[in-house]
């Protein structure tokens, strides 16, 4: 890093999703999404709140170029970032679209993949209805959440309500808020989908040093407009509280610790 600290904050926050967010932990979760979903060649694959397409991407490879793959998300930023950073010779379709109203037909797709965002739509139980909707029968469903909150992010939320204020707290505990396995296997139940599982797994992830993670999260996540709205001296107190906490997941380079996160699969 260089210049201020907080300089990912100039930056908008689908850039550096794409950049800090994506390698350190959006690429090992996705790999084990992936897998759960034993994806076969020539098979059309959606992948729902696809962010900046890095499980599209994954999806795409799997199924060779006689499949479909489409990235579906509501933020055009995010979509603008998927394709610039997606190779040419990959043919996926970008859409822009609301899990809760899926702009395809019924039964359009072999496998329909979430990674992470289920659980910021407002009607979770609408997207596993419309989603359900989309997939051919015996097709697949396969989706991760992450939680509970894990140590390093329980202490930066309560940092951030000390110093920034609720809002900024009540997303980062927003992120983590479905992780229980009945809940998710329920979910699906109820959305029609039948085999469901919910399993919990989990993953050390690597961060990089207390002060660098801390800006590149923040401005990789709709915190950044959050905190880009408080005054220096918050900035400043938020960081020096912030990295005081986080000195006890020091691993010599930067943090590391154990993410758990709950896959859920099903089939129409």
């Amino acid at each position: 890093m260089g210049g201020s600290p907080d300089f990912p904050l100039r930056t908008p926050p689908p850039q550096n999703y794409q950049r800090y967010f994506v390698p350190t932990i959006g690429q090992p979760l996705a790999e084990d999404l992936v897998r759960a979903a034993d994806l076969r060649a020539g098979e059309r694959v959606l992948d729902v709140g696809c962010g900046t397409g890095l499980v599209t991407r994954l999806a795409a490879q799997r199924v060779g170029g006689r499949g479909t793959v489409v990235g579906l998300d509501v933020n055009p930023g995010m979509l603008a970032v998927a394709k610039s950073v997606t190779p040419a010779s990959m043919e996926i379709e970008w859409v822009e679209g609301d899990a809760q109203a899926i702009p395809y037909g019924e039964a359009s797709f072999d496998v329909v993949l979430c990674q992470m965002s289920i659980q910021f739509v407002p009607d979770r139980l609408q997207a596993l209805r419309e989603m359900h909707r989309v997939t051919v029968p015996g097709g697949r469903a396969v989706l991760n959440v992450p939680g509970p909150v894990p140590p390093p992010f329980d202490a930066m939320a309560d940092a951030m309500g000390e110093h920034i204020g609720a809002e900024a707290a009540g997303f980062m505990r927003a992120v983590f808020c479905l992780h229980d396995e009945a809940e998710v296997a329920s979910l699906l139940e109820t959305a029609g989908f039948r085999e469901v599982e919910a399993a919990a797994t989990s993953r050390e992830l690597h961060l990089p040093p207390p002060r660098d993670w801390l800006w590149q999260y923040i401005g990789s996540t709709p915190l950044a407009m959050i905190v880009g709205k408080a005054d220096a001296a918050a900035r400043s107190a938020l960081e020096r509280d912030v990295i005081g906490r986080w000195e006890a997941f020091g691993d010599g380079e930067g943090m590391a610790y154990r993410q758990r996160v709950v896959i859920g699969s099903a089939r129409r």
